[in-house]
């Protein structure tokens, strides 16, 4: 099977430049990987080579693959023939590649009979999908589950499946495990080497994170504003970068050896049981869906003034708690209190100045349709505030005023998230709920925003529940964390002592998983 060759491709926007023309080639059985922070240019790179391009972009050059070549302006109905037999797209989130609507094994089984443009008798299906499910690790049942009723691990295992099912030479992975935890993130990335170097794939693994690029892929492509700034073999690379952009990347990026860097006297302030009433106390909380326990038994207390990390794998419960907190979900036992008073589950008995929730993705929460200055004036007048407060807004997070006039379109990802922070503001919360709120950006505009979430602890004196996967992230920002597993708190204390000296196997573990990538990434014993 021949290779990829990338020739001359180049992305525009209308007229203007987005990504300078760029030239690769991938040989079978290797991964290149595309590294840059938002607005880089890497997803429009990867999206220009399945014809996926938003409107508006426009895409030239050439692609060669497995000796068949197209050109990268083609028409819709050219890329139609392309897409899924020659090239797959993996995207960040299974949720948007999966139908809600419709069980796993029929999805596996449509990209099967799409390349084999005939229907599948029954027996014959089943033994296909299965096969499918087989290769990624999962057992033959899964093909009978609805993406929601999986973890977010598997679910990610079955858009793997049918990304693979019609036997494609490219496979492109946007940002694959994002949203994982650094023990399911491993396992996804090594299940991905594994099954390319038996097919003899060719890759392109689109990433923000240095520590997982290093070990899983061949050749690295480092963007910047849509250039290529450096180029090389991946262990080159990231033993030695040489341009001072790359350089910087890794400065930027969080290290679980490094200690907390909240100010010292933040945590003295948290201590419990002094005059000042816990900011909120979750006592006994239970959460079913249907007849699986999502939630057991789970204590939390989070004192003013203190950002509190809750960690756990994906499946953990530590979502769903965040929502109970939030009430977004009822939980079913248990008794939440703000500020000493017993709140009722559900949004009922919350207000908008009690506490507000910033998601994971910005670009989701926030109206397409409506420019940052209307959706801040609404959110104001939801709290009673008036309109003109907001570029005292912006200004709290770090952005000019005539930022107002933009869309949530013209904006980066961090730039986005600082808008979601800004209207999350608008009510002033006494507490702050971060779910998974910086793991979709990149390494340095990681940074801007966990930096910008501990000045305004500073500021404001709000405390901050901050839900992450991402224990290097939560030993950087936190002042006390918990640990889920199952739905159970099998840990918690202060930062240091729990990442430190877990006591709990089950920490140990995470712990041990998230030193793996961070020794992968800086080079101080060879990858596991």
């Amino acid at each position: 099977m021949s290779g990829v060759t990338i020739e001359g491709l180049t992305v525009l926007r209308q007229d203007t430049p987005m990504v300078a023309p760029i030239d690769l080639v991938i040989e079978p059985g290797r991964t290149l990987a595309i590294i840059g922070e938002s607005g880089s240019g890497k997803t429009l790179t990867a999206k220009s080579l399945v014809g996926l391009l938003p409107r508006g972009f426009h895409a030239s050059g050439t692609a060669t693959i497995g000796g068949s070549k197209i050109g990268l302006d083609a028409a819709a109905s050219a890329w139609r023939g392309v897409r899924g037999r020659t090239v797959a797209l993996l995207l960040q989130d299974p949720f948007t590649s999966l139908s809600p609507v419709h069980r796993c094994g029929a999805q596996i089984a449509w990209t099967i009979e799409a390349a084999e443009a005939r229907k599948l008798p029954r027996g014959e299906k089943e033994a296909a999908v299965a096969a499918r499910l087989a290769e990624v690790k999962l057992p033959a049942e899964v093909a009978r589950a609805y993406p929601h009723q999986l973890s977010g691990g598997m679910r990610q295992r079955v858009a793997i499946a049918a990304a693979l099912a019609a036997n494609p030479l490219l496979l492109i992975a946007d940002e694959p495990t994002t949203a994982l935890d650094a023990s399911n993130q491993a396992e996804i990335l090594d299940l991905l080497r594994t099954i390319q170097r038996e097919r003899d794939l060719c890759v392109i693994l689109i990433s923000h994170d240095l520590g997982l690029v290093r070990g899983r892929t061949d050749d690295v492509l480092v963007m910047r504003h849509g250039e290529v700034v450096e180029r090389g073999a991946t262990s080159s690379v990231l033993a030695d970068p040489q341009h001072p952009y790359t350089k910087a990347l890794f400065e930027a990026d969080p290290v679980l050896a490094v200690g907390p860097i909240a100010p010292a006297e933040s945590a003295e302030r948290s201590v419990r049981g002094e005059r000042t009433p816990l900011t909120v106390s979750a006592v006994g909380i239970t959460k079913h869906f249907g007849d699986r326990t999502v939630l057991d038994d789970v204590s939390l207390h989070i004192a003013p003034g203190e950002i509190a990390g809750v960690v756990g794998e994906s499946g953990s419960g530590k979502s769903t708690l965040a929502r109970c907190i939030a009430g977004l979900e009822r939980e079913d036992g248990g008794v939440i209190t703000f500020a000493g008073t017993e709140l009722e589950p559900g949004r009922g008995s919350r207000t908008p100045s009690q506490m507000q929730i910033v998601f994971q993705d910005p670009y989701s929460s926030l109206n397409p349709m409506m420019s940052i200055g209307a959706i801040l004036r609404e959110a104001l007048g939801v709290a009673g505030r008036s309109s003109n407060e907001v570029p005292v807004l912006l200004e709290t997070v770090g952005l000019p005023a005539e930022f107002a006039r933009k869309r949530p379109a013209e904006l980066s990802g961090g730039q986005r998230q600082r808008i979601a922070i800004a209207r999350a503001l608008a009510p002033q919360p006494q507490l702050l709920i971060c779910d998974e709120s910086v793991s979709a950006l990149d390494v340095s505009v990681q940074a801007q925003i966990l930096a910008l979430i501990m000045r305004l602890r500073e500021e404001l004196g709000i405390a901050v529940l901050f839900i992450s996967h991402d224990l290097a992230v939560v030993r950087m920002l936190a002042d006390s964390v918990t640990v889920l597993w199952n739905g159970r708190v099998v840990e918690s204390g202060t930062c240091d002592q729990v990442l430190s000296a877990p006591r709990h196997e089950y920490t140990a573990l995470l712990v041990a998983a998230a030193h793996r990538e961070n020794t992968a990434h800086h080079g101080n014993e060879p990858h596991v």
